[in-house]
């Protein structure tokens, strides 16, 4: 006899009360991929390059939870939220405190273009970029809406980005990329 098992997706306020009642902590460990080294670095590149230059102006999160709705709280590679006293310790930010989102993509990249970038789009937040290290651009999604961002291009070796948010700040596609 075949047994059929009901799946139930958990809102994240009830992922949050789950691990809050002690169901589960934070030493559970959820199977996922492991990370490769180029993807790390290029993580960590971005976090010391970027810090000095933000500082005061976001807080700069590395792979720390977004808030987008009841069903979706990711966990970018960065993110970029405006600056709050509590350094968003009373809640995780929403899509109206986040300036950008990045992602940074050793061998996702196809699926983060897909994915990710167009689950940032459709919940407004207004810049997501993927660092696609493998075919070495900067994808840069602008524009959101509810279909995703409406607005795709990429930033190659030799080029340059500026974020609207600070427009003094003038990144370099070859130092993003390493």
């Amino acid at each position: 006899m075949a047994v059929q098992v009901a799946l139930r997706q958990f809102t994240v306020d009830e992922y949050h009360r789950l691990a809050e009642t002690g169901v589960f902590s934070e030493d559970d460990r959820i199977p996922r991929p492991p990370i490769r080294r180029a993807h790390t670095g290029g993580v960590d590149r971005w976090t010391m390059w970027l810090a000095p230059a933000l500082r005061g102006r976001c807080i700069l999160r590395a792979q720390s939870p977004i808030r987008l709705g009841p069903y979706s709280e990711p966990r970018p590679d960065l993110a970029w939220p405006r600056p709050r006293e509590d350094f968003d310790a009373a809640s995780h930010p929403g899509p109206a405190d986040v300036l950008r989102i990045i992602e940074v993509a050793e061998s996702s990249a196809d699926y983060d273009r897909t994915h990710p970038l167009p689950l940032y789009g459709r919940a407004g937040i207004p810049k997501a970029w993927v660092v696609d290290l493998a075919r070495e651009e900067v994808v840069v999604g602008r524009d959101p809406s509810p279909e995703g961002d409406r607005t795709l291009r990429a930033a190659r070796r030799g080029g340059t980005l500026t974020p609207l948010a600070f427009p003094d700040l003038i990144l370099s596609a070859d130092e993003i990329l390493g």
